[in-house]
């Protein structure tokens, strides 16, 4: 075989290989049935599922957008102190630290608050309050009622029933983005998270049977 026939040969042999591969390759970019087109999958689920996470409810719009007192502020923060920067929860912080109940809660891990609103004290008669607050057993017994000793999910709210930290029952039921507990107290941002906690803000104050 001289050179010049020699050089045909390989050149249709190199033709004969990449032409496969160059043809797979074009099959990849068109995006059609190719091995491209799955790629956008696991961010299209990954979209679904911080969505499924996230904060929830008309009250959430209220949360400062920036700051110790946004959500992701919050979420770097143990639960009292989270609530410490969210300002419509001062009258629950104020409650808390009277109680002396800062540190438990902070110290605790994995736990679930339902935090009533300033709107939700101010529903309670204002003796009535004050005597609450003047008592700090009876203090303790509510703010205890108002805590669950694990985390809870939107859909472990749907027909629940937990135990407190105060030793009480406490129900829960609802779907999508509306829940109650004890059939009065409706969530208005739920699924907040803290550093050790998921917090459900609520609209009424909760009270132990």
């Amino acid at each position: 075989m001289n050179s010049q026939t020699f050089r045909r040969a390989t050149v249709a042999v190199s033709a004969a290989v990449l032409l496969p591969l160059a043809l797979t390759a074009c099959s990849a970019d068109a995006g059609g049935d190719g091995a491209a087109a799955p790629a956008a999958a696991p961010s299209q689920s990954t979209a679904a599922t911080a969505t499924a996470d996230a904060p929830f409810g008309p009250g959430c719009a209220s949360v400062p957008k920036e700051g110790a007192g946004s959500f992701d502020g919050m979420a770097k923060d143990p639960v009292a102190t989270a609530a410490s920067n969210n300002p419509e929860l001062s009258t629950l912080v104020a409650a808390v630290k009277q109680a002396g109940l800062v540190d438990t809660l902070n110290t605790a891990e994995n736990i679930t608050v339902f935090a009533p609103t300033d709107a939700a004290f101010a529903k309670i008669p204002k003796a009535d309050l004050d005597e609450v607050l003047a008592d700090k057993a009876k203090l303790t017994d509510i703010l205890t009622y108002h805590v669950v000793g694990r985390q809870l999910t939107p859909k472990q709210l749907e027909n629940g029933s937990f135990e407190t930290l105060q030793k009480g029952m406490l129900a829960t039921e609802g779907s999508g983005e509306s829940f109650t507990a004890n059939d009065s107290a409706k969530v208005v941002c739920g699924n907040v998270p803290t550093a050790n906690a998921t917090v459900y803000i609520v609209d009424t104050v909760l009270m132990p049977q």
